[in-house]
């Protein structure tokens, strides 16, 4: 028997709030009352007979029985798209080329993408994850049919395009002093980020060294978590259970992340550009 205690409206509200670590701005990106929201999570609380969010220093984040609903709630989602997907009379197929930066795609990748796929099983798709000025270039040389990164290295403006804040961070050991010269965690050059941290530490008045150099943010995290220096990482990369914020300036440096697609877009641009518009609304 099917229960119809997991409405799908409960469960995307229930992952989307998850995803936010926040009811606030789960229902900012929804458009709807944070009132709603609690309503329907309590819902679900009634359902399961189980408390499923607690509160803590980072946010709202699930329970161990939270966590347990949570992992069925996204395969349950996930399975609703993909019967959709098999019964719809026609899926886009062919090959769709998509460009996107790694701090992008560590958010986006499991979103956008995994429900691309679901939704277009036919779909090939050639994603190539790079520096933001490797995809403004290839860009430039028409090697894709959309691409997400900073928009800083491109001459056109993007489809739409939203801000990051990117938060000073270091390890939970590291003897962080504000007196002390910081040792700075950098991506490789060409880097918009290396460049932003180094003017936000010079306008900050403070003396750094670079302590790590690394184009791959596969390297930078755990240099962080290792204590080797300090950083700086969007809100959804930083991991608190070894990493701590420190006030390195006076506010967070803002980045500003576009989405271009192709001046000619065919039915494969404009479905991966459906789903990838709301997988935004729903991070950013």
């Amino acid at each position: 028997m099917i229960s119809d205690n997991f409405e799908p409206a409960l469960l995307r509200t229930f992952v989307a709030v998850c995803h936010h670590r926040s009811l606030t701005r789960a229902a900012e990106q929804a458009g709807r009352a944070q009132s709603a929201l609690s309503a329907q999570i309590r819902r679900l609380e009634e359902h399961t007979g189980q408390r499923l969010l607690r509160r803590t220093g980072r946010g709202v984040v699930p329970t161990k029985e939270g966590e347990v609903l949570l992992s069925f709630a996204v395969r349950i989602l996930a399975l609703g798209e993909m019967a959709v997907a098999q019964l719809s009379e026609s899926t886009p197929a062919g090959t769709l080329r998509i460009g996107m930066s790694e701090d992008v795609a560590s958010s986006l990748l499991p979103f956008a993408l995994g429900r691309l796929r679901r939704l277009c099983p036919g779909l090939h798709i050639e994603l190539s994850i790079e520096s933001d000025h490797i995809l403004a270039r290839r860009w430039q040389e028409s090697a894709f049919d959309m691409v997400l990164g900073l928009t800083a290295g491109f001459s056109e403006d993007p489809l739409i395009s939203w801000e990051i804040d990117l938060h000073w961070v270091c390890g939970i050991d590291y003897p962080w002093d504000s007196a002390l010269t910081v040792d700075a965690i950098v991506c490789g050059e060409p880097c918009s980020w290396r460049r932003l941290m180094f003017d936000a530490l010079i306008e900050a008045g403070k003396e750094f060294r670079i302590a790590v150099t690394s184009s791959n943010l596969g390297a930078i995290i755990p240099a962080v978590e290792g204590g080797l220096g300090v950083a700086m990482l969007p809100a959804e990369l930083i991991r608190h259970d070894s990493m701590r914020l420190v006030n390195v300036a006076q506010a967070p440096v803002k980045v500003t992340y576009g989405l271009f697609v192709t001046r000619r877009p065919n039915s494969n641009v404009t479905t991966a550009l459906n789903v990838i518009q709301d997988s935004l609304k729903t991070l950013y």
